[in-house]
């Protein structure tokens, strides 16, 4: 879960795509990363959110009408400096590389590209194997000057060899900038385009707010397998790369990745998480038609949509029970257990008058580890609540996700091998409802009827691009558990560490 964006203007667009990764810091606050080409290549990128990461200083020196910018979450395996975003190599032509996603078969992938191509990654990202496999590619065709198809033909090799779910945005100097989505489209990514005095501007992102933050208008989704060449002098150019797409993008998007006024795939967040919020109280009301519920309140803040169609269809009074410090990160995305568990009592505080003495249902999009959930009812308690009640607008996350989603390893997921009434045990509350996986379904769908199918992995275990091995799961599972990135983050900071 990254943020990226492509921008190819009329003038420098140095401010614009400082702009649009502020409109995406929610995809990712774990480091950010700017690289635009005049003749000469700039590039800024380290660990912190946008505005720590872009000084005056630094944004004086990214000169040129065309740059790419990443927001990076904190994967596993990428918790140092060195891992930020764009990653660049000089052969063939220059080439700037920003990813959303994971590539289920990275590994396989670097030993190629180091033994066949003779090219060497430097990190242990898999954005790095991708710019390198996508450069490679392109330096078989053994041009010295690119054309269309040279690149598009690029584009489809990397769909043939890489397995998983990606979107990226590629800088090529003195060219312009080139778009792909994974052949599921699992992974977001739209275009828009903004009408100067100078001509037509275009950019390429992972949601629809960065271009409705600076004046763009939204085209469309790039379609699954599709790739969208944007050459400096404002052609546009796409072209399906991909012998099979089969679109089935990331529901989890919609529950709690994406912010509320994005559309992604024609689907507003907005109206599906409100429709996610409808079918909750149609389970509510069917499971237990005499409930004794006086109050429903949300964890802010993506629960909010949701939230208010569940209260009124109960006809219930909806409150807000806790008080947010917006300076506080998300915790879902917090790199360690340690972070997250000291960021809850931080981040909320409630407010005690709409607790005492009442039975409080509290709704949340989802639950993972069932830290939060669990800390959040105790604070409903500690304020008075006479019982907690507890309602996810997600079905339980029980299995892993590995297209781009840093969810913990399966043992650390509170659902994993646990029914509903064992959950509710876990979290402390006194009762627990789960969104139904066809009610989720139903409610993205119905924004969009063409969406037939989606990726519902870490609900189901049911991987769309195949591929997936119980031992690549036990691999994932090793490498995101909170004690190994822990010790990586650590030994990422020794290293870095300046001598005094």
């Amino acid at each position: 879960m990254c943020g990226i964006v492509g921008i190819v203007g009329r003038a420098d667009v140095n401010h614009d795509l400082y702009d649009a990764l502020t409109a995406l810091q929610h995809r990712g606050q774990d480091a950010a990363g700017i690289f635009t080409c005049d003749l000469k290549m700039h590039q800024r990128k380290a660990n912190g959110l946008v505005r720590d990461v872009f000084q005056p200083h630094h944004m004086q020196a990214l000169r040129g009408r065309v740059g790419i910018g990443h927001i990076r979450y904190p994967t596993a395996g990428s918790e140092s400096p060195e891992e930020a975003q764009p990653f660049y190599v000089n052969s063939p032509y220059g080439i700037a590389l920003a990813h959303n996603g994971n590539l289920i078969n990275a590994g396989e992938l670097g030993e190629e590209v180091f033994r066949d191509e003779l090219r060497h990654v430097n990190t242990e990202s898999d954005s790095e194997i991708l710019l390198n496999l996508f450069a490679s590619e392109l330096a078989r065709a053994r041009r010295l000057t690119l054309d269309e198809d040279t690149i598009f033909g690029a584009v489809a090799n990397v769909h043939r060899r890489c397995l998983g779910g990606y979107a990226a945005v590629a800088l090529i100097v003195g060219y312009g900038v080139v778009a792909f989505r994974d052949p599921c489209a699992i992974r977001p990514l739209c275009y828009g385009v903004r009408e100067t005095p100078q001509g037509m501007e275009y950019m390429v992102t992972s949601e629809s707010v960065a271009l409705d933050a600076l004046g763009f208008e939204l085209v469309r989704d790039l379609a699954p397998g599709e790739a969208m060449i944007i050459t400096l002098d404002g052609k546009l150019n796409a072209r399906q790369c991909c012998e099979q797409p089969r679109h089935a993008p990331c529901i989890f998007e919609y529950v709690y990745l994406a912010r509320p006024d994005s559309i992604i795939d024609d689907v507003s967040v907005y109206k599906a998480r409100l429709r996610m919020g409808e079918a909750l109280a149609e389970k509510i009301l069917r499971e237990w038609p005499d409930y004794d519920i006086d109050v429903v309140i949300p964890i802010p803040e993506t629960s909010r949509t949701a939230c208010l169609p569940l209260a009124y269809d109960l006809g219930v009074k909806y409150r807000e029970g806790f008080i947010k410090n917006r300076y506080v990160q998300r915790t879902f995305i917090m790199p360690g257990q340690t972070q997250r568990t000291h960021s809850v009592r931080r981040k909320l505080n409630a407010i005690g008058l709409e607790f005492e003495g009442k039975n409080v249902l509290l709704v949340d999009d989802s639950i993972v580890r069932g830290t939060t959930s669990r800390q959040i009812i105790r604070q409903a308690r500690d304020a008075g609540a006479r019982r907690v009640y507890f309602a996810s607008a997600a079905p339980p996350v029980r299995y892993q996700n590995v297209y781009g989603i840093d969810m913990p390893a399966m043992t650390e997921l509170v659902a994993f091998n646990r029914s509903e009434e064992d959950v509710a045990r876990a979290i402390d509350a006194d009762r627990l409802f789960f969104q139904s996986l066809d009610g989720l379904v139903d409610a993205v769908q119905r924004g969009n009827p063409r969406l037939r199918e989606f990726d519902t992995s870490c609900f189901t275990g049911e991987y769309v691009t195949g591929g997936v091995s119980a031992r690549y799961l036990e691999q994932v599972a090793e490498h995101r558990a909170d004690s190994a990135r822990s010790a990586r983050t650590a030994a990422a900071r020794d290293a870095w560490e300046l001598p005094t």
